[in-house]
């Protein structure tokens, strides 16, 4: 039987922490760029990429998990716009929204303040793993109907992101 939300829980869907989501890349990027050194030695650059990508896909679906869970309920598009402005704010992303409705969700960012931080960073390389990759994870722990078609972003140099999410009937229409 499922029950309704608490107010802690619906918060949590709303904002799960005080800290911006772009803080917490920077301060995550800060860590993992050792480790990528560390394993860039013991394992060479392929692996490193594989390994790191692992690690930030598997946190990406945890987190989606945790958001799903704080809802209460099997998310939706319209929970997941509700959402975003966890990832734009402080001007982190700038989005043109193109369609928005039950089972359709399509917008451009054509600012990336990820990318700009990852470059600053010296982590350009890492950027698309760090960040990109995470998207379509998310939606994996968050909701696994929602799939993600996403075909140039702006850190690896394309003028916009183009997301594009379908809410699917089952998860097997969602594998891509």
């Amino acid at each position: 039987m499922s029950q309704s939300p608490t107010p802690a829980q619906a918060d949590a869907h709303a904002a799960p922490t005080a800290l911006p989501i772009l803080e917490q890349r920077r301060l995550e990027a800060n860590i993992l760029k050792h480790v990528y050194e560390v394993l860039l030695e013991q394992v060479g650059r392929e692996q490193a990429h594989q390994l790191i990508d692992r690690i930030v896909r598997q946190a990406a679906v945890a987190q989606g998990a945790a958001f799903a869970q704080a809802l209460g309920r099997a998310p939706t598009l319209q929970d997941f716009a509700d959402i975003l402005p966890n990832w734009t704010r402080e001007d982190a992303l700038r989005i043109d929204t193109l369609h928005a409705s039950a089972d359709r969700l399509d917008f451009n960012v054509t600012r990336c303040r990820y990318a700009e931080m990852y470059q600053s960073m010296g982590l350009g390389e890492l950027g698309p793993l760090l960040s990109c990759n995470r998207d379509g994870s998310f939606c994996t722990g968050y909701n696994p109907n929602i799939k993600l078609t996403r075909t140039q972003t702006l850190m690896q140099g394309a003028t916009h992101c183009d997301f594009r999410y379908r809410l699917t009937d089952s998860p097997a229409d969602s594998a891509s």
